[in-house]
């Protein structure tokens, strides 16, 4: 299992190139899961569910199946926000994993930036950005590719992605 990361400022496309990335990848064969980073409080549950009232009245982990699809909600309650290593771990085994955010952690990430945000560049202030999605032109020696350029970026993706099981790999982009 290989894993990337995509990073950016808020406004720049991260959500937008990955709809657009996934089904490209999906069609060429690849199995892919996400991982998305909310800075913010989150819920996936609705209030007055039976599985809201479960975590509501204290379980730590509450799973809801069907015969479509089944998911695991896990109450931090005091414990320390697991890292992107630490939730990998809990995914099933797929071709590739592409990160939504974890934007200051240390693995291989796509910058995605939007010259019409109005933000600055994330590269070259961090070392573990390896490759830029943009829509414009950037001098830099890292890969780049349009936006717009599926085939490109999916291309960029598979090449930049670490092995998640390498002993190093922590260490490699970390370090």
């Amino acid at each position: 299992m290989k894993v990337i990361g995509l990073a950016g400022w808020s406004g720049a496309g991260k959500t937008t190139l990955l709809t657009r990335l996934i089904p490209y990848l999906v069609a060429a064969g690849k199995r892919v899961s996400t991982i998305k980073h909310a800075h913010h409080n989150f819920d996936v549950d609705t209030p007055g569910k039976d599985s809201w009232e479960h975590r509501q009245a204290g379980a730590f982990e509450v799973l809801v199946s069907s015969g479509r699809r089944w998911a695991l909600m896990h109450e931090l309650r005091e414990e320390a926000e697991p890292s992107m290593w630490d939730l990998l771990a809990k995914l099933s085994a797929v071709d590739l994993v592409i990160v939504e955010g974890f934007k200051s952690g240390h693995h291989p990430k796509i910058e995605v930036f939007r010259a019409a945000n109005g933000k600055s560049l994330l590269h070259p202030g961090d070392p573990d950005i390896a490759g830029l999605a943009t829509d414009t032109e950037i001098e830099t020696r890292l890969p780049s590719a349009h936006l717009n350029d599926i085939p490109a970026i999916a291309a960029m993706v598979q090449r930049l992605a670490i092995d998640v099981a390498s002993p190093t790999a922590r260490e490699t982009v970390s370090g």
